[in-house]
């Protein structure tokens, strides 16, 4: 043995052992915390075209407005699935396309053209008698606080595409 060597004692080589152990495990524990920090930045951004084609023609699209379902397919995690889509849409007094979301602000149901008898011209929501005007707003005095929400559209080659649902602050 040389002489400048020192012995490990059974206590440092414990604490040694314990120490380098510990030191994995927790570096093991911030592994998923860290991915999750960077996978957004890691992820392929979705572009903001991400517009689908409802099937219905310019031409087709009228002062009335029509119930217009379509399907996207979805991807949550692992699971990749078929989701329908809904949307109101009509061309208002300048001619320009709106595509109205059907989902009430009050509780989430579903709104309908013309939906009651009692409420000529107007969307009618049947959860609480929810009233939106033809454009959207809602009318005063029922139980919806705002507007129904737009999708995005645009026009290619005279066929409606149909993207995501923006607020009406935003639209």
């Amino acid at each position: 043995m040389s002489e400048g060597k020192q012995p490990v004692s059974r206590r440092q080589f414990l604490n040694y052992t314990l120490t380098g152990v510990g030191g994995f495990m927790a570096a093991g524990l911030m592994v998923s915390p860290l991915r999750m920090a960077i996978d957004p930045v890691l992820q392929e951004g979705e572009s903001e075209g991400d517009f689908t084609n409802v099937q219905l023609a310019e031409g087709d699209i009228t002062n009335e407005p029509q119930r217009v379902d379509w399907e996207v397919e979805q991807v949550d995690g692992w699971y990749e699935s078929t989701v329908s889509q809904t949307a109101w849409v009509y061309k208002d007094d300048n001619g320009e396309v709106v595509a109205l979301s059907p989902i009430c602000k009050h509780l989430g149901c579903v709104v309908s053209w013309e939906g009651s008898e009692e409420y000529p011209e107007r969307f009618y929501c049947p959860c609480h008698d929810g009233l939106y005007y033809k454009d959207g707003m809602n009318v005063p005095g029922t139980p919806p606080t705002a507007g129904l929400d737009f999708y995005e559209h645009r026009i290619e080659n005279g066929m409606l595409f149909l993207g995501k649902v923006q607020p009406r602050g935003e639209a």
